[in-house]
């Protein structure tokens, strides 16, 4: 299992989705059961891809974007990486799942801030 070296402290990755997980469910600490029932599989996935992102980041950074590729003795050049491809299509899918799981985040309980309230004020 890799470990990533990650402020003076080396996790695991099951041990950086744990922490993301943590994370994601202190976010989402206020829904009521049956909404935090059906968020788990999206907040597991969540977490799982935030993690492998990272870790494709890493290797995309260290090795590069592209590799050269020869099929046969004629044809050959440059293509994405296999993580380049994984890291563009997980990157959708993470986006998703991160919009389904915004849209059902409790609205945030914001203080107004003082030009608003002038704002709200002046129409009354």
């Amino acid at each position: 299992m890799e470990k990533i070296q990650a402020s003076n402290v080396t996790l695991s990755r099951d041990e950086r989705i744990k922490k993301e997980k943590r994370r994601l469910n202190g976010i989402f600490r206020d829904l009521d059961a049956n909404k935090k029932k059906t968020v788990k599989s999206l907040i597991d996935n969540a977490a799982f891809m935030a993690i492998a992102l990272e870790d494709l980041q890493e290797i995309i950074s260290r090795d590069g974007y592209t590799e050269e590729y020869q099929n046969g003795q004629n044809q050959k050049g440059m293509k994405e990486t296999a993580e380049v491809k994984t890291h563009m299509a997980m990157t959708k899918n993470h986006a998703m799942v991160i919009k389904l799981l915004a849209d059902l985040t409790p609205p945030a309980r914001r203080k107004k801030s003082r030009l608003q309230a002038l704002r709200d004020d002046d129409g009354e």
